[in-house]
């Protein structure tokens, strides 16, 4: 066990910290965070690397749909107006499926919220992984910390132009990487490749390259954690999704304060002294440069860093992990009752140990029952209801649809024979990527019969018809009763059936005749 005087002494501020926080209009003050070890920061390491691989690789998985449709797995093609994920095929009219998943999605962010703060701020936001990468750049061009400060005050040299530019170009190839990956997503992700390396892809494809290459940049490398002060809402939303049971990023003072960084020659004078010794490590390594000490702030993205870094510290001192920690405001207000003595109000760190030094059995800790709670029930259930309805709805569908336009002008003709014949336009969507054959057929109407233009076939009441994949088909079907059956009811449908399978459809319709006649 070292003595807490061999703890590093870290020189830093928080930049934004509550105490010292600046009008919105001042010039940002660089953040230099020291880079952390530890579970959490392990965790990070596996988010960034499973959210990256899925970005970037994703339009390169290949799925086979058949000789009719493309084999990108998922591809957003807005020529064709389609969007395939793996087997699922989506046409415009089922846009619902998307609207759905984003309502899951957002429901899924209350109850992550709700439950363990802003975990998706801290570990899976586009923006935090982004500024990860780019720090690990960073590092490991210029160094830890101390050397990026120093490097960053020193005078321009030779060194420090080439450190410079090697970042900032490794910075521009990740940003083109990103805007680069994007744009495969709408399109055939080898062919595209191809046609941009080459200057012949759509002048769309390399404005969309350029803007994102431009935000990720000024984004991840520029701006970082002011684009979550300023410019992200969720920092001011997210406070409403929080109760006394969700777990977030404390500094646990009822055990730290009052901190000293020479406890023992104050412990030795009889004063009384907490597990802080002040040495910062929790404010160099936030990459928001907040000093989460200061109590819940809206800058902190509960990345849990600063548990890392503490912890650290404890396990040199001898002392029990735990001191910042994810804990519920329940859990917290409840050891700091304990904590503060009645007399005097302020915080007594020997009222929350036992008589062999031990945090007492009174200390509350966290347990996973907190999580099941009314508020995180609804949310779970409402996710879960949409989610089975999307599901039913998605095995359910039929691939194939009718869509019938009777002419109105003219309404119905007269035939030499005296029989009345009207017109149709029939559409037959088949959204299946293989070619398929309908047997359109009508119902009701005794009697009557029907011929399709282009097909050469008697007049009959069942035709058959093919369909290409993936296509909308229109024919011209001519709909014809005897005049002695006219009386017998106008109202009858078009039904159209795959003939290979049991998939129909039908479409109500009417049939006009002279007035005289009804």
């Amino acid at each position: 066990m070292l003595d807490e005087r061999q703890v590093e002494r870290l020189e830093v501020t928080a930049v934004n910290s509550a105490k010292t926080r600046q009008p919105l209009y001042t010039a940002r003050q660089k953040v230099f965070p020291k880079r952390a070890s530890g579970r959490f920061r392990q965790f990070k390491w596996l988010v960034m690397l499973v959210t990256l691989g899925i970005y970037y690789l994703t339009p390169w998985l290949r799925w086979d749909r058949g000789p009719y449709a493309p084999d990108q797995a998922v591809l957003l093609d807005i020529a064709n107006r389609r969007f395939y994920f793996f087997a699922i095929e989506i046409w415009p009219q089922e846009f619902f499926y998307v609207a759905g998943l984003l309502v899951m999605a957002g429901i899924g962010l209350f109850l992550v919220t709700s439950t363990v703060g802003r975990a998706w701020c801290g570990y899976t936001c586009p923006q935090t992984v982004w500024v990860d990468l780019f720090l690990v750049v960073e590092r490991g061009i210029e160094g830890d910390r101390n050397a990026r400060i120093k490097l960053d005050s020193a005078p321009w040299s030779f060194a420090k132009l080439w450190k410079r530019t090697a970042k900032h170009a490794i910075w521009l190839v990740i940003a083109v990487a990103t805007g680069g990956a994007w744009i495969f997503y709408f399109a055939d992700a080898p062919t595209l490749l191809g046609h941009f390396v080459t200057g012949q892809a759509e002048p769309v494809a390399y404005i969309t390259v350029a803007i994102l290459t431009t935000t990720t940049y000024a984004f991840g490398g520029l701006m970082r954690e002011q684009v979550c002060t300023y410019m992200c809402p969720w920092p001011r939303i997210q406070a409403a999704m929080l109760d006394e049971n969700s777990l977030t990023v404390t500094y646990n003072d009822w055990r730290g304060e009052p901190r000293s960084r020479h406890a023992k020659k104050a412990a030795a004078e009889g004063l009384s002294v907490g597990d802080c010794v002040d040495c910062n490590a929790c404010v160099a390594v936030c990459p928001m440069g907040i000093d989460i000490r200061d109590g819940q702030q809206l800058e902190c993205i509960t990345c849990a860093l600063c548990i890392d870094a503490c912890d650290s510290v404890m396990d040199k001192i001898g002392k029990e992990r735990g001191l910042i920690s994810y804990a519920t405001l329940a859990d917290y207000q409840a050891n700091m009752a304990i904590a503060t003595d009645p007399a005097t109000r302020a915080i007594d760190p020997g009222r929350v140990r036992d008589a062999d030094g031990k945090l007492d059995k009174r200390i509350s800790h966290f347990h996973i029952r907190r999580l099941f709670r009314p508020r995180t029930f609804v949310y779970a259930g409402a996710w879960s209801l949409v989610g089975v309805g999307l599901l039913i709805a998605l095995l359910s569908r039929d691939r194939l649809d009718i869509n019938v336009l009777q002419d109105r002008n003219p309404q119905y003709v007269v035939l030499s024979d005296g029989s009345i014949r009207n017109g149709y336009t029939v559409k037959l969507l088949n959204m299946v990527p293989e070619p398929r054959s309908f047997e359109l057929s009508i119902e009701g109407l005794p009697g009557a019969v029907m011929s399709v233009v282009g097909i050469d076939q008697l007049e009959t009441r069942s035709i058959t018809i093919d369909a290409e994949p993936d296509k909308l088909k229109t024919v011209r079907v001519y709909v014809r009763q005897p005049r002695e059956q006219l009386s017998q009811g106008q109202g009858f449908s078009f039904v159209v059936a795959d003939k290979a399978g049991a998939e129909r459809d039908t479409y109500a319709a009417k049939f006009n005749v002279p007035e005289a006649t009804r």
